[in-house]
């Protein structure tokens, strides 16, 4: 099998997987309830996963990152979605591109629960990544 990016022939181009979760207070670690952006990163590794079992039957490892873009604060009590796209098969590998949004924000300031929805969602962080799968 060769690079499908120029033929756009391969049906795995352009599978998008998307995930939402949470950000729990304990993953606050900064003031301002600042999440680290490592928490992002683990969230990226889940979703690349997904792509992998889905596209390959394997869980797949990820193998590179590129082009991390921290772009806005990710904060405890935010609803984050993250997604990942195919947009390069190789042989073993394939190319992801990831954003996570946030979707909905805690908003402390009008009570302890308060939450609202984020219209539109704020990119937090957007990145590249490559998985690597087993041959097969």
């Amino acid at each position: 099998m060769t690079d499908q990016l120029a033929t756009g022939t391969d049906p795995r181009l352009g599978l998008t997987i998307t995930h939402r979760r949470y950000v729990s207070y304990a993953e606050a670690h900064y003031a301002g309830h600042l999440v680290a952006g490592g928490y992002v990163l683990g969230l990226f590794g889940d979703v690349a996963t997904e792509v992998c079992i889905r596209t390959d039957g394997d869980e797949g490892l990820l193998a590179s990152y590129a082009e991390v873009r921290f772009l806005a604060p990710v904060r405890a009590g935010d609803v984050l979605e993250v997604s990942a796209t195919v947009v390069r098969v190789g042989n073993r590998s394939r190319d992801l591109d990831l954003a996570a949004r946030v979707v909905a924000r805690g908003e402390p300031e009008r009570g302890e629960s308060a939450a609202g929805v984020l219209e539109p969602p704020t990119v937090a962080v957007t990145a590249q990544a490559t998985v690597v799968v087993p041959p097969g």
